[in-house]
């Protein structure tokens, strides 16, 4: 901390004489120390939620305030069947248990395209649910970015795809892979095989418009190919980092 304030009288006496107003160290002082509050909070928060699952989400408490009630239950990571957890992987980030957060060779490909999105990996989508709000402005992907290293250093990567499968959202008002199993099929997340896994899995990117059981030609294809791709993972051990 001495350091810190050694560093803002350094800034202050090179600011030169047009910021010298009464009171101008004691701002930048106070700045200062506000900021570093405010990231000792974060670094706590995320740190807590390691072992504690979140009481709530921004995302998730709008859509109860929108329709009055959702469906979520929350289950550890053991109580999910693995054919789920290797089908959401193929179909949202098939290099998780290999990246530090990010995809980069996926954020290159969406930029030489110019898509708007498609390249966050499980990480960045479990820190946009969880901490921050829904819009796409360049203040919160910055906020995003920072957040997912600290849940990437402090988080292993069993829990990331735990909390992921509790809080996303699979259907109009239906967030968790629990709440969608049950709606869906009438049974337990534990007990799902692949094809089920794999409908439930390719709705994840438009759940408002998609359905798990009632999918299009297009999402048949696309379930079969993840179904594929959640077989591929296994036998290559891509996966390894979430089964078990």
């Amino acid at each position: 901390m001495e350091r810190f304030r050694a560093l803002l009288d350094r800034l202050h006496d090179r600011l030169g004489p047009r910021l010298r107003w009464p009171g101008t160290r004691v701002v930048l002082r106070r700045t200062g120390q506000a900021m570093l509050g405010a990231v000792a909070l974060m670094v706590l928060t995320v740190l807590v939620l390691r072992w504690v699952n979140p009481p709530w989400t921004p995302y998730v408490a709008a859509e109860r305030a929108r329709l009055g009630e959702v469906a979520q239950v929350w289950v550890p990571l053991e109580e999910i069947s693995e054919d789920l957890r290797r089908a959401v992987l193929a179909a949202e980030d098939a290099k998780f248990c290999d990246h530090w957060g990010f995809d980069l060779a996926a954020i290159r490909a969406v930029l030489d395209s110019g898509a708007s999105r498609g390249a966050s990996t499980l990480s960045q989508q479990v820190v946009k649910n969880v901490f921050l709000w829904q819009d796409r402005s360049w203040v919160r992907k910055g906020i995003e970015a920072g957040l997912t290293v600290l849940v990437e250093v402090l988080w292993p990567k069993r829990r990331i795809l735990e909390v992921y499968l509790n809080v996303a959202e699979f259907g109009e008002g239906v967030f968790g892979a629990e709440a969608a199993a049950q709606a869906a099929w009438g049974r337990s997340a534990a007990d799902l095989v692949l094809w089920r896994a794999a409908a439930m899995a390719v709705v994840l990117p438009n759940p408002k418009e998609r359905r798990i059981t009632a999918p299009t030609a297009f999402l048949q294809q696309r379930a079969a190919a993840v179904a594929d791709g959640a077989r591929t993972l296994q036998a290559e051990g891509r996966a390894a980092c979430v089964e078990g």
